[in-house]
């Protein structure tokens, strides 16, 4: 039996604020698409091209995050440098060519935008992902036709868990961050979503668990779930 846990004591759930909620921020990787593994594998055999033997678990935890911070936090290397830029590109190629081709998105997951939408709610891709990376991210879920706007790493001068992603993509919505909620499967995600000002809607499926998400409106185990408990989430609309 899948089971959803709720937690709304932070009071971010509230009637006003369902009622307000205008936006929902996406991320792509471990919440559309079951994908973290193969970023954390392409990350791995690009490292190790280079000279740097880097555990796999030790990179499964920093996905998520962007990649100059994943570098400079698991090799200490300024992603900027001509080292840092080679590695990231040859990761790059690795993950579109060898991974990308076998990724599916998670079950329901499109059925769930159609959903947000239907209830007129404007979504909005906030990744971590290259420009590139996020728009063939994009196709496997099915999900470029119901996307209203999208911001990627390119956008921003600080990757997640810095809010710059989030606040750009709030910008190319015109709406605010109390109008809006973040829909995420990382640590990082609930971090760069409360320095950001808003709540987030955290799913299990990107590998982490309830502790690691603390801070949610809501936790479930992934976006099939949150459809299934739909009427209850924090994106539900309310009669007054």
């Amino acid at each position: 039996m899948v089971m959803v846990a709720l937690h709304l004591g932070s009071g971010l759930a509230t009637a006003e604020h369902v009622a307000t909620l205008l936006a929902v921020l996406l991320d792509i990787d471990g919440t559309l698409v079951d994908s973290n593994d193969a970023h954390a594998r392409a990350w791995e055999y690009a490292l190790l091209h280079f000279g740097h033997d880097i555990a796999f678990e030790k990179l499964r935890g920093l996905i998520g995050k962007g990649g100059d911070k994943l570098l400079a936090e698991a090799v200490g290397i300024d992603a900027e440098s001509p080292h840092g830029k080679q590695i990231d590109q040859l990761r790059g190629r690795t993950f579109m060519r060898d991974y990308l081709p076998r990724l599916r998105p998670f079950p329901k997951a499109r059925e769930l935008l159609l959903r947000l939408r239907e209830d007129g709610l404007l979504l909005v891709v906030a990744t971590s992902a290259k420009r590139s990376e996020m728009a063939a991210l994009l196709e496997v879920c099915e999900a470029s036709d119901v996307i209203h706007a999208h911001t990627s790493s390119d956008d921003a001068e600080n990757s997640k868990p810095d809010p710059d992603i989030l606040q750009a993509a709030l910008q190319k919505a015109k709406v605010s961050a109390s109008e809006s909620s973040m829909l995420g499967d990382t640590p990082y995600d609930v971090e760069a979503a409360r320095r950001c000002g808003m709540g987030t809607v955290a799913v299990r499926s990107g590998g982490w668990g309830d502790v690691a998400l603390e801070g949610a409106l809501a936790i479930y185990a992934d976006v099939g779930d949150l459809l299934a408990h739909y009427e209850q989430s924090p994106f539900a609309r309310r009669p007054g």
